[in-house]
């Protein structure tokens, strides 16, 4: 079975093709909106993902080196995250799947960054540390469903360091130039720490490190340093409670926050310690991307018997992880 993938859920357009038989991604293509300064303006970013959307397409079937026609199924990001960029990759979809005939998959977007690693690395039964823009959540699979064990109270994480990063000037992204930052840093500055049992709040360190900022009271690289040590460490926190919790002794990270080094090097010195394995899928499957929708999509297809009708296909930017039956495991 052939597969095209289409992700669409926030800033990243992507596209890519799955050989089932291969068990191999043939392409895996992305074009990420991006801006100098500010964040994201959902107007804009729709413009973005309109003009890009049929060139990463052609690229993903010209990498893969097939046609529309040799296509058996597409799978494409319903859900969670920004309606008007959903509705991009739904459209995209739809019509691909009514003109060629094709059989269409909805795909949940936190699902599929579960199920990517078990593809891409030797996870079994993980707890997935999932730390993206929007989505900040401790997640593993119990009684046939992917359950929440812990996740933010308020902003995602993602989204917290690149408003960070904005009110020091460094555009959007943030994360990657925070990271390059902090390498820099050399004094671990007091900032508020907020774990609250399984969950974490970042509202209280943001309106914290604005003050610094206003006042300069702090070099960027150092503030910078504090804030990747601080955030990392709560999230690692309720990570491996929940490891605990669930008896499990594997921890993937999911995600782009989870591109991030010292997060890496952080997990692997907890996991070693708990005498547990980390996985860290290659950054191009932590990112926003089509090929673990693409994936995801054919294990709900094939093994889970899951479909769409291409008239009735729709998105859901609010539905969370809890929600769906997993029929595939």
């Amino acid at each position: 079975m052939i597969v095209l993938g289409i992700e669409s859920t926030a800033h990243t357009f992507g596209a890519a093709v799955f050989d089932s038989e291969k068990n191999e991604m043939l392409s895996n293509h992305r074009d990420m909106y991006t801006t100098e300064e500010g964040g994201m303006i959902p107007f804009d970013l729709t413009e973005h993902h309109l003009k890009v959307c049929d060139e990463v397409v052609k690229k993903a079937l010209e990498t893969a080196n097939v046609t529309i026609k040799n296509i058996d199924l597409i799978a494409y990001s319903s859900s969670p995250g920004l309606g008007h960029a959903l509705k991009v990759g739904l459209i995209m979809a739809k019509s691909l799947a009514l003109i060629n005939d094709i059989s269409l998959v909805a795909v949940n977007h936190c699902v599929a960054h579960l199920e990517i690693a078990s593809l891409v690395t030797k996870a079994n039964d993980p707890v997935l540390l999932y730390c993206s823009g929007a989505n900040t959540q401790v997640i593993a699979y119990e009684g046939k469903k992917y359950r929440v064990f812990g996740e933010t109270l308020d902003t995602g994480v993602g989204n917290f360091l690149d408003t960070f990063g904005r009110n020091l000037g460094l555009g959007f992204p943030g994360g990657p130039k925070i990271e390059q930052l902090a390498l820099k840093g050399k004094k671990l500055i007091d900032l508020p720490y907020s774990v609250k049992g399984m969950d974490v709040a970042f509202s209280g360190l943001e309106t914290n490190l604005k003050r610094k900022i206003k006042n300069k009271e702090e070099s960027k690289e150092d503030l910078c340093f504090s804030v990747q040590e601080t955030v990392f460490a709560m999230l690692l926190e309720v990570a491996e409670r929940a490891m605990a919790h669930c008896n499990k002794k594997e921890l993937v990270l999911g995600g782009g926050v989870a591109c991030n080094k010292r997060l890496q090097e952080m997990a692997n010195k907890m996991c070693e310690t708990r005498g547990a394995k980390c996985f860290v899928p290659e950054n191009q499957y932590l990112v926003d991307n089509a090929g673990m929708i693409t994936y995801t999509g054919y294990l709900m297809f094939k093994k889970g018997g899951v479909s769409v009708k291409a008239e009735e296909a729709s998105v859901n930017p609010y539905e969370r992880i809890e929600s769906i039956d997993v029929t595939w495991r």
